[in-house]
């Protein structure tokens, strides 16, 4: 005849440990929602700071990290925000991407200046010393050059 007692020895039986708890009132653990929250507060930092330099790459990268361990995690059960991930994943790359466009237009505008009249400018600058009418002439030319650089001459 099989034994009716629970595994502290009395008539209890013990709990499905899928989430009830067990017959010694322990609380099942409780789910780890920490990546998906993560992820949704550095996307919109990326989104907040994409404009600035592309500054918006860091936490854009990091919150598509944690935004992917939040939907696993809500996937095998172990979270329950996995609107919250999706959002998080959503937001941080739309932010990364933007601060990849903007630093490339950056790197490119940066890189169409020094040589359209950039590296001269500075070697006039270095050259002129303390002189302000000299840095004014090298900022003249400079300025006449970027002009220069939307007109067609016949």
């Amino acid at each position: 005849m099989a034994s009716t007692t629970g595994p502290d020895g009395s008539g209890h039986q013990g709990y499905d440990r899928q989430g009830y708890g067990d017959p010694y009132g322990t609380p099942p653990a409780a789910p780890k929602n920490g990546a998906g929250i993560a992820a949704l507060i550095l996307g919109i930092l990326s989104l907040l700071l994409f404009w600035l330099l592309g500054l918006g790459l860091l936490p854009g990268l990091v919150g598509i990290v944690l935004g992917i361990v939040g939907l696993r995690r809500a996937r095998r059960g172990r979270a329950t925000n996995r609107g919250t991930a999706l959002v998080g994943l959503v937001t941080s790359i739309v932010g990364t991407v933007l601060s990849l466009i903007v630093a490339v237009v950056l790197a490119v505008t940066v890189g169409a200046v020094w040589n359209t009249g950039g590296r001269e400018f500075a070697s006039c600058v270095s050259s002129a010393g303390n002189s302000e009418a000299a840095i004014q002439q090298c900022v003249d030319t400079l300025n006449q050059r970027v002009d220069d650089i939307g007109t067609v001459n016949p």
